[in-house]
């Protein structure tokens, strides 16, 4: 969602999307995390008010992931 639709509020939320893309990045690569940006972001937005390390959050999304393939379901291609 935008807050504005002036010149400045628009270059605000380009500059804010843009720290926050390096901020995430700067902290996978700091804690060497296994997972992709927009994974993190919603571990993150999903678990903001945990009180764990981002390191045992990556954990535990990683050993309780949905997607991991289940061993008797056939891949189709």
């Amino acid at each position: 969602h935008f807050f504005g639709n002036s010149i400045n509020a628009v270059k605000a939320q380009i500059w804010t999307a843009v720290c926050t893309y390096l901020l995430v990045l700067i902290a996978i690569r700091h804690h060497r995390l296994p997972v992709s940006p927009q994974i993190f972001l919603h571990l993150v937005e999903t678990n903001i008010f945990e009180k764990i390390t981002l390191d045992q959050l990556v954990a535990n999304a990683i050993l309780h992931d949905p997607e991991a393939p289940d061993s008797n379901q056939l891949i189709l291609f």
